[in-house]
């Protein structure tokens, strides 16, 4: 899932494709709305295996996104946009627990 914000400004994506074209077609998706944005000739360049690509979004603060990537008529990539204004927002917190116990005991079922 890719985190940007509701800026005006263009806003740089990363990801791992299925081709690295150098010009792609983006869609963004609102799940909220169904709404669909579709940027045309977005240039795109390849860089240590991801496709990296700038564009200005019109996204809406607290909404998820489904993001498609598209060469030609090709879907090449198709992700999650969550949209938020905090700095301190992280995917993965308090998602894993430390086990500190070290008994070695198991649970059998």
């Amino acid at each position: 899932m890719k985190v940007l914000t509701t800026s005006t400004s263009a806003q740089e994506v990363k990801v791992i494709p299925r081709s690295y074209p150098s010009s792609i077609t983006v869609k963004v998706r609102n799940e909220s709305t169904n709404d669909t944005d579709t940027y045309t000739s977005v240039a795109a360049t390849k860089n240590k295996g991801y496709l990296v690509f700038s564009n200005a979004f019109s996204l809406t603060e607290g909404n998820f996104y489904n993001l498609t990537l598209l060469d030609g008529a090709d879907v090449i990539y198709k992700g999650k946009i969550f949209c938020t204004d905090s700095s301190d927002y992280s995917v993965n917190t308090n998602q894993y627990v430390q086990e500190t116990s070290y008994d070695n005991e198991y649970i059998i079922l």
